[in-house]
């Protein structure tokens, strides 16, 4: 890599942009430097090297992040212990529409069976007619799809805009890890 120094002078600028977005200003440091493929950056002397390799390692976390999620979606999400509400109307009769159920069995991955808070009597119920429950903050969560798919997590926050919230796994490999923006229907508060 081939690096030059200078000092811009007075009525000498490069008339391009730097790096940064502004014009180079009179008495301001700069280098350029050429890289592998031959093509010449100018930019402020300083952290700005440092800055360009932090983001572009922030850019392949979050494509590997990307890749993770695109690995780990799968189109069923049940998992026993787990908090759901029953959307189901042929259950309306019974009493179960809307109300909250504990998943005791996972059978055949998109069936669970429920056991509701309330009555107590089980239903066998398929993961189409249940909704995930999000908990109050500072409460347990299962994360149940996407990247960290069976991970236990902390709610840090929700985000009712954009329907997303913030979680921070607990245990596992990943522990401590903070996840800014997962989905509702994602994770589920757990048992």
């Amino acid at each position: 890599m081939m690096m030059r120094v200078g000092r811009a002078k007075e009525g000498e600028g490069s008339g391009e942009d730097d790096d940064e977005g502004g014009e180079m200003k009179k008495g301001e440091e700069w280098c350029c430097q050429e890289n592998e493929r031959g093509e010449k950056k100018k930019r402020r002397k300083g952290g700005d090297l440092e800055k360009d390799r932090r983001s572009a390692l922030d850019e392949l976390m979050k494509e590997e992040e990307r890749k993770k999620e695109r690995m780990n979606r799968k189109p069923y999400w049940l998992f026993q212990w787990i908090v759901v509400k029953v959307m189901s109307k042929s259950l309306a009769d019974k009493g179960c529409y809307k109300q909250k159920g504990v998943v005791r069995k996972v059978i055949d991955d998109y069936v669970g069976e429920i056991e509701m808070i309330d009555s107590k009597h089980v239903w066998r119920v398929d993961q189409e007619e249940l909704e995930t429950v999000i908990p109050q903050i500072g409460w347990l969560v299962k994360i149940v799809n996407v990247a960290y798919r069976g991970s236990v997590a902390k709610l840090l926050g929700v985000d009712t805009g954009k329907f997303c919230a913030k979680v921070q796994i607990e245990k596992g490999v990943y522990e401590g890890r903070v996840i800014k923006s997962i989905e509702y229907e994602d994770i589920c508060k757990l048992a």
